[in-house]
C-alpha cells in the first residue's frame, strides 16, 4: 500500500492567512515546486529532500501534512472504516504514541472531538487486531501527530511531517505574560526587511522572542535548529541518510553574529532575565545586550531599526493609561531615534491613532487571539 503524498508528492503548510504571499516566497526559496495558496494554508509539491529541508529552515509556516488517504466521508461509520484500513503499523509501532486533531466543516459529523475520537478509535482499533496490543494516546508530546480534515464530505488524514507546531523553536525556557509567537516575530523581521545593515533594538524585548528572531534571521540559524524530533521521520520512505545532508548543508550556513548588532531592553527584571536565559540557547553565535532599561530613560536611539511588542491596550489592561504611555512612545520615536525606522506591533489597534505618527504601512498581523497590526514608522 502506498499513501496518497507518496502518488502525488503533494503537501499542505499551514500559515496564517495575512503571512501567506510571504510565506509562499519562503516554500519557493527552499525548493518548493507548484505552490498554491488556500484557505489557512499552501500546497506545495516536494521531494523528501525539500520535504525535510522546508521543515528545518521555514520560519513562517507552523506546520506541514503530508495526506495519507482523502475519501468521500458521508457519516462517522465511513471514517472508521477508512481509517482502519489504513497500514498504520507502517507509520508507527504499539509501543510509541500518538495524537489526533480534527477540523470539521459543514460536515454530517459536526463535533471536531468526535471525528477525532472515531480516528483514533479506529487505530488501536488496527493495532490492538494485529498484535494484541495498542498506542497510547500523549496529547502533549507524541511521538506521532496526526491530523483529520473534514469539509462538507470531503475527509483528508494527514500525517504532521513536522510533529508539533514549528513555532515552537525549542529556544524559549522561561515566558512573561502574553508572549509573542515565534512565526509571528519571525515574520515582523521578515516584514522590516532588516538584513543586518545596520544595528537592530527593541525597547520593550519582554522574554526576548523578537531579538531571538532576529538573531537567527541574521545568523541564518534554521528554524528548527533546536529541535529534537521531526514528525517526516516517520514517514515509510524516510531517508536518514537525505536528513543528514539537508541538516548539515543548512547548518553550514551559519554566521556568527558581529558584536553590538542587535539589543534591547525593558522595563521588568524579571522579563530581562527571561530574555537572557532564552537568548543563552544561542550563546555559541554571538552576544545580544539586554538591559533593564525604560524607554523614557534611553537617551538616543538614531539610525537602527526599531522592532516592538509594546504592552500597551489588550496587554496592559488600562486603556487610558495605555493611550498616554503610548502618546509618550511616540514622542520618544519623533525626538530620539532620528534616522531609524520602527516596527511596532499593535496588539490593540485602537492604539494606533495614540501614538502621533503616521505609519508608512499597517500590516494585519494575528499574534493568538489578537487581530493586531504591524505599523511602520520613518523618523527623519
Amino acid at each position: 500500500m502506498t499513501f496518497e503524498y507518496q502518488d502525488m508528492h503533494q503537501f499542505f503548510a499551514q500559515v496564517a492567512n495575512e503571512s501567506v504571499a510571504a510565506a509562499e516566497a519562503e516554500l519557493q526559496s527552499l525548493g518548493a515546486d507548484r505552490t498554491r495558496p488556500i484557505y489557512q494554508g499552501i500546497l506545495f509539491n516536494a521531494d523528501p529532500q525539500t520535504l525535510y529541508r522546508i521543515n528545518y529552515c521555514a520560519r513562517l509556516i507552523t506546520r506541514v501534512y503530508a495526506p495519507l488517504t482523502g475519501f468521500a466521508c458521508h457519516d462517522s461509520k465511513v471514517l472508521y472504516k477508512r481509517a482502519y484500513a489504513l497500514e498504520w503499523e507502517a507509520l508507527f509501532s504499539p509501543e510509541q504514541t500518538f495524537a489526533v486533531t480534527a477540523t470539521v466543516s459543514d460536515s454530517s459529523i459536526r463535533h471536531s472531538g468526535y471525528a477525532a475520537l472515531c480516528l483514533k478509535d479506529a487505530i488501536v482499533d488496527r493495532f490492538r487486531d494485529l498484535f494484541g496490543r495498542r498506542p497510547d494516546v500523549n496529547t502533549d508530546s507524541p511521538d506521532l501527530w496526526i491530523n483529520l480534515f473534514i469539509q462538507a464530505i470531503r475527509a483528508v488524514i494527514n500525517l504532521d511531517t513536522s510533529g508539533g507546531s514549528l513555532h515552537k523553536r525549542g529556544y524559549r525556557r522561561r515566558t512573561i505574560t502574553a508572549p509573542m509567537q515565534e512565526s509571528v516575530a519571525a515574520a515582523i523581521i521578515q516584514a522590516s526587511g532588516w538584513m543586518g545593515e545596520r544595528p537592530l533594538y527593541d525597547p520593550f524585548c519582554g522574554s526576548g522572542t523578537l531579538l531571538c528572531e532576529a538573531l537567527m534571521h541574521y545568523g541564518r540559524i534554521p528554524a528548527g535548529y533546536l529541535r529534537a524530533r521531526f514528525g517526516f521521520e516517520h514517514l515509510p520512505d524516510f531517508d536518514a541518510q537525505v536528513w543528514r545532508q539537508v541538516k548539515t548543508a543548512a547548518d553550514a550556513d551559519i554566521r556568527p553574529l558581529p558584536a553590538g548588532l542587535i539589543a534591547g531592553s525593558d522595563s521588568d527584571g524579571r522579563a530581562v532575565a527571561a530574555a537572557q536565559e532564552n537568548l543563552h540557547s544561542f550563546r555559541s553565535f554571538g552576544t545580544v545586550s539586554v538591559t533593564q532599561r525604560r524607554f523614557q530613560d534611553i537617551e538616543r536611539v538614531d539610525n537602527v531599526t526599531i522592532v516592538c511588542n509594546p504592552p500597551f491596550g489588550v496587554r496592559m489592561g488600562d486603556k487610558e493609561g495605555a493611550a498616554a504611555l503610548i502618546k509618550e512612545f511616540g514622542d520618544f520615536l519623533k525626538q530620539r531615534c532620528t534616522g531609524s525606522a520602527a516596527y511596532v506591533y499593535f496588539g490593540d489597534r485602537d492604539m494606533i491613532k495614540k501614538i502621533g505618527l503616521r505609519p508608512a504601512f499597517k500590516m494585519p498581523l494575528r499574534n493568538g487571539g489578537l487581530e493586531g497590526r504591524l505599523c511602520k514608522y520613518e523618523m527623519y
